[in-house]
């Protein structure tokens, strides 16, 4: 499948759908390395069968992974999960892989974003990532559909939401940090974004969820539910180093309207009650190795119940075993009457550094001749 260059898809016609529009499916990567993912990261491995099983039973789902891990993972998913061999890095698809785009006459394209493992030299995670800047490239391949790269564009499709009728939501935090693209301004960052998401304004959330080392992905902080309507991560505790984070969010939506003019109705989903911190046993189950984050006994998770995925039918839940589980569940039914809600026990996904949202990317339905 062709690189497209010297156009953009606003000027083609293409645009980014809401994850809540029809897909046509939904990818994941396996996870395997053993300095993010505690005892060569076969607890994970259950967690992601797991997502990967409910989300099978909506639309069709598949997992890329290495050739080391084939035979593994082909044991392990049930036979409706498709399985694709595929080099990676580690397994966080949702920001190195493809953001699919679709046009109103059925044709599918999609960016290819640079990636740089959340930060690169600065404060990336890991090295090296030369594996998965690749990965979007290869789901374009097996879709079938052109790409536009950004050499010199650095994003993470958990630093974007877009609501499908001309809205984008990123955090200041994440999009103006030191380690995506410091040579350009706020507003020329806006302007890629305008140009290749087919979006007509920007929200700028200033800040996401507390110690996420994405640098404060948005996906883990604030998403849309439908047009004018969204959800964000909040606590009532003020002692809480998130109360200030959410607050400044609830004050900057409350005063913006979307590219329609609507003014937002933003709905609080509470994050879960006692702090997650990592235990000894967890902490000691990672491999240490240069360049990678480690993981430390004590330290506090970035854990959300807003880093759901919006699926065909359901909405795949992370959940903590927190007393505050059932309102996140019964909030979301409330929040998506049409859809199934599948709470999934996604600790082990969190200790890897992210959530459900983060580990899928869907692929949008579009109608074929």
């Amino acid at each position: 499948m062709k690189r497209i260059e010297k156009t953009t898809p606003k000027k083609d016609g293409y645009r980014m759908p809401a994850e809540y529009e029809k897909h046509s499916g939904t990818y994941i990567i396996w996870p395997e390395r053993p300095d993010n993912w505690r005892l060569g990261a076969k607890p994970a491995q259950k967690t992601f069968v797991e997502v990967a099983s409910v989300i099978g039973k909506y639309e069709p789902c598949t997992v890329v992974v290495s050739g080391w891990q084939y035979a593994n993972a082909r044991g392990m998913l049930p036979d409706y999960v498709k399985v694709v061999e595929m080099s990676n890095n580690d397994s966080w698809i949702r920001d190195c892989g493809a953001t699919f785009l679709v046009n109103d006459k059925g044709g599918l394209r999609a960016v290819d974003w640079s990636f740089n493992a959340w930060g690169g030299l600065v404060d990336g995670l890991y090295f090296p990532w030369d594996k998965d800047d690749m990965v979007a490239q290869k789901m374009c391949e097996l879709e079938g559909a052109d790409r536009y790269r950004l050499d010199d564009f650095v994003l993470e499709g958990g630093s974007i939401h877009v609501d499908g009728d001309g809205t984008a939501m990123v955090t200041s935090e994440c999009l103006l940090s030191k380690g995506r693209n410091p040579h350009l301004s706020q507003k020329e960052i806006e302007q890629v974004l305008k140009d290749y998401l087919n979006v007509e304004k920007v929200l700028w959330i200033p800040k996401g969820i507390f110690n996420d080392e994405t640098n404060g992905h948005v996906d883990n902080m604030c998403n849309f539910v439908k047009p004018g309507v969204v959800v964000l991560a909040w606590t009532d505790d003020e002692n809480d180093p998130q109360y200030s984070r959410s607050k400044k969010a609830y004050e900057y939506l409350s005063k913006e309207k979307d590219a329609k003019g609507r003014k937002l109705e933003i709905h609080k989903l509470l994050i879960p009650k006692k702090p997650i911190l990592i235990t000894k046993e967890e902490s000691l189950g990672v491999d240490a190795v240069d360049g990678t984050l480690p993981r430390q006994k004590g330290d506090r998770m970035a854990a959300s119940y807003v880093n759901y995925y919006t699926g065909n039918g359901f909405v795949a839940l992370p959940i903590f075993g927190d007393e505050h589980d059932k309102l996140a569940i019964k909030k979301l039914q409330e929040l998506y009457p049409d859809r199934v809600i599948e709470p999934i026990y996604a600790r082990e996904i969190l200790l890897g550094g992210g959530n459900i949202h983060c580990i899928t990317q869907q692929v949008p339905f579009v109608k074929k001749d």
